[in-house]
């Protein structure tokens, strides 16, 4: 394409985005005017710095890679790596939380032990009794309990 289908381009974008801008303006506000007005510069901004036509070379060539994905054996074959590699990578991740919390803990890690009781029991805490003053010596929440148990609730 040429200069001039290119500016052509641009000023039919330009002239529907003034028409939105007028009926934004008009129907909706300031605010959504201004946007519109923000928006209706942008295919100019594209022409005056070639970006216009870098954008079409990109969708062609998007267009071409996905024309190629469609009939090619070799490109499901690296869709299927890839799927695996995601696979591997997020069970490795989960895996390695899992170490973590081993080594934090030092005990094996069971995640549906904090479930299965029904409660978060911190370290050091018996089943059944509130922890006063926390496990980490928070004297708010020794009075928040120290609140709750004087109500009745526990």
């Amino acid at each position: 394409m040429d200069d001039a289908t290119w500016a052509a381009l641009a000023l039919t974008l330009t002239v529907l985005g003034a028409v939105w801008t007028w009926h934004a303006f008009r129907k909706r506000g300031v605010a959504s005017g201004l946007r519109g007005a923000g928006l209706t510069l942008l295919p100019v901004a594209a022409y005056l710095t070639d970006t216009l036509r870098m954008f079409t070379r990109i969708g062609t060539a998007v267009g071409d890679w996905v024309s190629g994905l469609v009939l090619s054996p070799s490109v499901w074959a690296g869709i299927a790596v890839a799927g695996v590699a995601a696979v591997l990578l997020v069970v490795s991740g989960i895996l390695r939380d899992r170490e973590r919390a081993r080594a934090v803990d030092g005990t094996p890690a069971a995640p549906d032990r904090a479930v299965s009781s029904g409660r978060g029991e911190r370290k050091g805490e018996r089943k059944g009794e509130p922890a006063i003053g926390g496990a980490d010596g928070d004297d708010d929440l020794a009075d928040i309990e120290a609140l709750l148990r004087k109500r009745g609730i526990t």
